[in-house]
């Protein structure tokens, strides 16, 4: 599966999930130890406006993104925010030469088809991060959760695992699927009562 085909169902399943979210849930401790709902929501704004132009071969503007700048005032969801900046990101990489385009990625310079399979890797694991935290179902295909886990368990390191990039490897709950089993191979701590469906 390519990664263009595993992000035009991933981030669909997570717009969907921010649609869901109610502003009293913005506070709300996720399974991501470095950030609370609102956190999430903002890490992934700020990261996917910066990889647009980067797909796109295009030069960023403005300042980069911080996680520590909320994007819109407290106490609303930026629920439209989101959809479009995840609608920009899905026809950056589905957009010519994007796959090929050599870009400095935060996993290093790599080929766009590779940096793709790391950003549908953060979304999918950050998409669970935000269903989880907000009592949402979260169900994703087979076959794209199976495409997803075998790219990353063959390209995060050891040496990736500092904490921050990547927390160590957890221990899925006996007789977990596939996603269950990826979200601890990403180092997520699985609660008894995780909403996970299919």
């Amino acid at each position: 599966m390519e990664p263009t085909e595993q992000l035009a169902v991933i981030l669909p399943t997570i717009i969907d999930i921010v649609e869901r979210i109610d502003a009293d849930q913005l506070d709300h401790p996720t399974p991501c130890a470095n950030f609370d709902v609102r956190g999430v929501l903002d890490h992934m704004i700020g990261l996917g406006s910066t990889f647009v132009p980067a797909f796109l071969g295009e030069t960023a503007t403005g300042a980069p993104a911080s996680d520590d700048a909320p994007s819109t005032p407290p106490g609303q969801v930026p629920a439209a925010e989101f959809s479009v900046v995840m609608a920009d990101l899905l026809a950056a990489v589905t957009s010519p030469g994007a796959m090929d385009r050599m870009i400095d990625a935060p996993v290093g310079t790599v080929p766009g088809s590779v940096f793709a399979r790391f950003v549908a890797f953060d979304g999918l694991i950050h998409g669970w991060d935000l269903a989880t935290a907000t009592g949402q179902t979260y169900i994703l295909p087979d076959e794209v959760v199976a495409d997803v886990s075998a790219f990353a368990r063959e390209a995060i390191s050891a040496d990736m695992r500092d904490g921050d990039t990547f927390a160590a490897q957890t221990t899925a709950p006996a007789g977990a699927g596939e996603l269950l089993s990826l979200v601890a191979f990403s180092g997520r701590e699985i609660g008894a009562s995780a909403n996970v469906g299919g």
